[in-house]
């Protein structure tokens, strides 16, 4: 019995759409990653994208447990002497609240083509709105557990 490899033009995309409402960040994450790579699909071929789109809305109300708020540090690099700035979770949530469901993403996607691809399926919304209702996007359950 030969392999199955899927063919980008067999494939049916599904539009998802999460209500990130005191959803865990690491756990959410997770599971988005899964959607964007297919891998909830039994024709799931790792070198394909045989993802689905997924919407994200309420990112602003994700939670994080123990003091991650205040600890976790986000850091980047100007390229300049001395440049390194480094910014909290709680100021990021801030100022750009869909940035860090977004970093914690793009880190369980694969760094090269493919991930830069199944990465553009993803659409974050900081409120309760989207502009995707032409899509029909179907409602994805996650287990919200009790986060402090």
């Amino acid at each position: 019995m030969k392999t199955y490899s899927a063919k980008p033009l067999e494939l049916e995309r599904t539009w998802w759409l999460i209500d990130a409402d005191g959803l865990t960040l690491g756990r959410l994450a997770t599971e988005i990653a899964n959607l964007l790579r297919g891998k909830h699909k039994p024709q799931y071929t790792p070198h394909i994208d045989t993802g689905d789109f997924v919407i994200v809305i309420n990112v602003e109300k994700i939670k994080v447990t123990g003091n991650k708020r205040r600890a976790k540090l986000y850091r980047r690099h100007t390229s300049y002497p001395g440049g390194l700035r480094t910014v909290t979770f709680s100021d990021m949530i801030d100022h750009r609240p869909t940035k860090p469901l977004e970093i914690a993403v793009k880190g369980m996607l694969p760094h090269n083509t493919l991930g830069r691809a199944q990465l553009n399926k993803l659409n974050l919304y900081a409120g309760s709105e989207h502009p995707h209702a032409a899509q029909k996007p179907v409602p994805y359950q996650l287990v919200k557990e009790s986060v402090e």
